[in-house]
């Protein structure tokens, strides 16, 4: 897979792009990330991306030419995401679709906002990582490589994004190491019992529970109707009842 990403401040990816799963993915030939500096593109004196808005009003808008002029200039076809708070909210759902294209283009915003015209004209998707402001696009462009890129084929070992949460819509279970007991607080007994088949019933019982206490959100939209998870909510029910007593 390749992003190319285009960012007033390539610096800012350095940090991130260059350790850790990301750089070995890179090193091995699985992915590879080309930062533009839009302000490159730019052919007069100062390189100014950005004007007044039209009608007043506070802040600076990103102009659309050099937008358009350096993704038009190394463009080879993929999505043209935005990174913009209008956009569609980012999952896991959605990293999993961005995983199946082979090249994905990354635009930053910045300042008040950009240009509509880029909007209409040029973007083919918006995506949001949440509902704040940052200063940029850059951090989420970070988040939704990072999300993306561990999807790929061979950048982690073949079941590490199985048991994740939110890959089936469950939160993951708690996990535990040595030593068994820290301070008097001990590993659950069948996480040390090598019964795999209650291991994995437990691991889907603390599943449900701490998806339904935390993520109520989630929890309504699971398909629960197999016969072991209502045996297990079931479960849930009569404990809840046991401690609220």
């Amino acid at each position: 897979m390749h992003f190319d990403i285009f960012t007033l401040f390539p610096g800012m990816f350095q940090g991130p792009f260059t350790e850790s799963i990301l750089k070995r993915a890179q090193e091995r030939g699985l992915l590879s990330i080309s930062l533009h500096n839009i302000r490159d593109i730019t052919t007069d004196k100062h390189h100014v991306v950005d004007d007044y808005p039209y009608g007043g009003g506070a802040g600076m808008v990103m102009k659309p030419e050099p937008i358009f002029n350096s993704v038009e200039s190394i463009y080879k076809g993929g999505p043209i995401i935005l990174l913009t708070p209008r956009g569609r909210i980012f999952n896991q759902q959605i990293a999993h679709e961005l995983s199946q294209e082979q090249r994905i283009t990354l635009l930053c915003g910045h300042y008040e906002g950009i240009d509509e015209r880029i909007h209409k004209h040029l973007v083919t998707d918006e995506i949001s990582i949440g509902d704040y402001i940052l200063t940029g696009g850059e951090l989420a462009a970070m988040i939704v490589v990072d999300a993306v890129s561990r999807l790929i084929p061979e950048v982690l070992a073949g079941e590490s994004t199985q048991e994740e949460s939110y890959t089936n819509g469950l939160l993951e279970y708690p996990h535990y190491t040595r030593p068994p007991e820290f301070r008097g607080w001990r590993v659950p007994d069948v996480l040390l019992s090598g019964n795999h088949e209650q291991i994995a019933r437990w691991r889907r019982k603390e599943s449900l529970r701490l998806t339904r206490q935390r993520r109520p959100d989630l929890f309504t939209n699971l398909d629960l109707s197999g016969k072991v998870d209502k045996q297990l909510l079931q479960e849930l029910e009569e404990e809840d009842q046991k401690f609220s007593n």
